[in-house]
C-alpha cells in the first residue's frame, strides 16, 4: 500500500515516480509481495509522466490540454483505488501501464 499512496506524497514535488522507487529499493527486497506492487506502482507512474510529456506536446494542437486534465484524473483515481485495494491484500494491476521495470 505503501508503494501507491507514497505517490500522491510525490506529486507534491512533481515526482511521482520516487515514493514507489524508494519503497522498492528499501522494502522490496524483504517481500516478494511489497516487490511486486512497487514495480507496479513504478511502472505506472513512469507511464504516467511519459503520458503527460505526450499531452503536454501536444497542447499546441490543443488536444492537449484535455488529454493533460484527463491524464492527472486518471492518475489520482488509479493510484487511489491501488491503495484500498492492496490494504486489503488483494494484488492491483493499474490499467494502461507501460511495463518499463520487471
Amino acid at each position: 500500500m505503501a508503494a501507491h499512496l507514497s505517490a500522491l506524497i510525490g506529486m507534491i514535488i512533481g515526482l511521482s515516480f520516487v515514493g514507489p522507487l524508494v519503497v522498492m529499493l528499501v522494502q522490496g527486497p524483504k517481500s516478494p509481495y511489497v516487490w511486486a506492487n512497487a514495480v507496479e506502482a513504478l511502472n505506472f507512474n513512469l507511464s504516467i509522466l511519459i503520458y503527460g510529456i505526450v499531452s503536454s506536446v501536444l497542447i499546441v494542437l490543443l488536444i492537449g490540454i484535455p488529454m493533460l486534465f484527463a491524464v492527472g484524473i486518471a492518475w489520482l483515481v488509479f493510484t487511489i483505488i491501488a491503495g484500498v485495494k492492496t490494504s486489503n491484500g488483494e494484488p492491483y494491476r493499474y490499467p494502461l501501464t507501460i511495463r518499463l521495470v520487471t
